[in-house]
């Protein structure tokens, strides 16, 4: 699925006074080089150069370099950003490298750009390590990660089983279903609320039940599609809200597993 480059772009008016702060807390240096939280760094250039906010949404629009999320599958499972791989091996693991290898049809100057989870993980720093030792020559780090990505307004998406794990289990998460009313009056999810992707230009988001008391809390969307599960969660890219994921997947596929899993738990 192609992600629309205006909507990747849009950066959340209410968070700026926020970001400022945080990039507050970046090296001088840093600062004065970028002048624009777009393209701020950590200013690191070892084990690999980093990589700014700016340069990975350009990236997911031209495709010019691979996004590896470099945590653990799990965690990728949970919530990434669209686009980005993941390999589910542990990277101390030798089959790792071939994986890498495979990604990049085995050449090693294709550009590569690892991600995490934010400014003190290391987990992109150590992958970086061991790809430049294997001789990979284009790899850069986007070391503000996962973190810097959902505060600037970018979707991520979650898995299938990112969704299971969830389900029935956080519940404080909320569920907006992106469908037409009257497919979700034929067939809908057990404690979803219909939010029309149809009807967002006549606030339709404004009516939904968002949470109130914590901007933290977990928000899943879905719709028939992917593309159209995305529209939602562009839809909501100036909110405050810094756990939002839509599913790429489609509605029949989540709806019937997780019909599957209430089954199971009700034996």
């Amino acid at each position: 699925m192609n992600l629309p480059q205006q909507k990747i772009m849009f950066i959340p008016s209410m968070i700026v006074s926020v970001l400022l702060s945080v990039v507050s807390l970046l090296p001088v240096s840093v600062q004065a080089q970028q002048g624009n939280v777009l393209n701020a760094t950590m200013g690191e250039t070892e084990p690999t150069p980093e990589a700014s906010i700016a340069e990975v949404r350009q990236l997911l629009v031209d495709g010019s370099a691979v996004l590896l999320d470099s945590r653990s599958h799990e965690q990728f499972a949970a919530g990434h950003i669209p686009g980005a791989h993941n390999i589910d091996i542990a990277p101390e693991k030798p089959e790792y490298l071939v994986e890498v290898e495979k990604l990049l049809a085995g050449d090693k100057t294709r550009a590569l750009v690892l991600y995490c989870n934010g400014p003190n993980c290391g987990a992109s720093r150590a992958l970086g390590k061991k790809l430049v030792a294997a001789g990979y020559t284009h790899v850069r780090r986007f070391q503000l990660g996962i973190p810097f990505w959902r505060t600037m307004g970018g979707p991520t998406a979650i898995e299938l089983e990112g969704i299971m794990r969830i389900y029935d289990v956080d519940r404080t998460a909320v569920y907006f279903d992106g469908r037409s009313p009257d497919a979700f009056a034929q067939a809908s999810i057990p404690g979803t609320h219909n939010v029309p992707v149809e009807q967002l230009e006549a606030g339709a988001l404004d009516k939904a039940p968002k949470p109130r008391q914590d901007l933290n809390t977990r928000i899943i969307l879905f719709a028939d599609n992917g593309e159209q599960a995305y529209k939602l969660a562009a839809a909501m890219a100036d909110s405050p809200y810094n756990n939002v994921n839509y599913y790429p997947g489609t509605f029949e596929s989540l709806r019937k597993a997780i019909l599957e899993k209430m089954a199971v738990g009700n034996k």
